[in-house]
C-alpha cells in the first residue's frame, strides 16, 4: 500500500499544501474529478483542527501536524495527528468536544466511508477511509 506522509507546522498556510497533496494521492488511487471537491473539504477540516490544537486545553502546544495518506487500488486511509516540535503524538488531554469540533466531525465523516477519532497515551487522531467509485468523472490508471 503505497504511502506519503506530509508533515508540516501548524500554520494556516500549510492546510492549503495539505490538501493539494491529498487531492494527488486520491487522484493516484483512482478517484473521480467528482470526488475529489469531498476528499479537499475532509482534508481542510482535519488538518485545520489540527493546526489550531482541535480540543487541546493542556499548556503543550501543537509543534508538527503528521498528515499519512495511504492509497490502494481505489481506496484512500488518511490520518492527521498533532504532534510535538520533534514529531512526537501529543497525549490526549481528555477534553471534550466543542461544537465546532462536533461539527467539524461531522463533516468529515460524511465526506468518508469510515471516521473516527482516536485518542490514546500515543496522542490524538483523526482517520478516515473512502473508496473510489465508478461513473462520470473516474480516473483511469
Amino acid at each position: 500500500m503505497p504511502t506519503v506522509t506530509l508533515r508540516f507546522s501548524p500554520l494556516a498556510e500549510h492546510v492549503r499544501t495539505a490538501r493539494l497533496v491529498a487531492v494527488s494521492v486520491a487522484r493516484r488511487a483512482g478517484f473521480g474529478e467528482n470526488q475529489l471537491d469531498e476528499i479537499r473539504i475532509a482534508i481542510g477540516e482535519a488538518c485545520a483542527r489540527a493546526v489550531a490544537g482541535g480540543t487541546r486545553t493542556s499548556a503543550a502546544p501543537v509543534g508538527l501536524v503528521d498528515m499519512r495518506l495511504c492509497d490502494d487500488q481505489d481506496r484512500l486511509d488518511v490520518t492527521v495527528v498533532q504532534c510535538d516540535a520533534h514529531g512526537e503524538p501529543l497525549p490526549d488531554t481528555g477534553s471534550d468536544l466543542s461544537e465546532t469540533d462536533s461539527l467539524s466531525l461531522a463533516l468529515m465523516a460524511g465526506m468518508a466511508d469510515t471516521s473516527e477519532q482516536t485518542a490514546s497515551a500515543d496522542g490524538v487522531a483523526l482517520s478516515w477511509t473512502r473508496q473510489a467509485v465508478e461513473g462520470p468523472g473516474h480516473y483511469a490508471h
